[in-house]
């Protein structure tokens, strides 16, 4: 749920009382929003991801993905849904493991993606 003050928005998943394995947290700052993930981005976080990442009141998004884990074709497949969406806004900063994933999808020579 977006905050209409642009203040930080956190969402966590946590599956039958153990350690959280997927959060997201959003800030806006003017028109730019940065969304930070951690853990695992799978089938059912990915969704997450996209509705924090796609907030009306965005022009231009920074998806800080270095603290991800684990990244599916779900998490793929929501980064694309993004890349559609802020076409020549978005900027993807991977983890290791995520850029390792979309090397081998053929999306790591991508614009978006920021080189380690």
């Amino acid at each position: 749920m977006p905050d209409p003050h642009g203040c930080a928005i956190f969402y966590c998943v946590d599956h039958e009382g153990s350690e959280p394995v997927f959060s997201a947290t959003a800030d806006l700052a003017g028109t730019r929003l940065t969304v930070t993930v951690r853990g695992e981005v799978d089938m059912s976080t990915a969704e997450t991801m996209f509705q924090t990442a796609a907030r009306a009141d965005a022009t231009e998004v920074t998806l800080d993905l270095r603290q991800v884990s684990f990244f599916d074709s779900a998490a793929i497949h929501a980064l694309i849904r993004l890349t559609d969406r802020f076409p020549d806004q978005l900027t993807v900063l991977p983890s290791r493991q995520v850029r390792r994933i979309l090397d081998i999808s053929g999306l790591g020579e991508q614009p978006w993606l920021q080189r380690a």
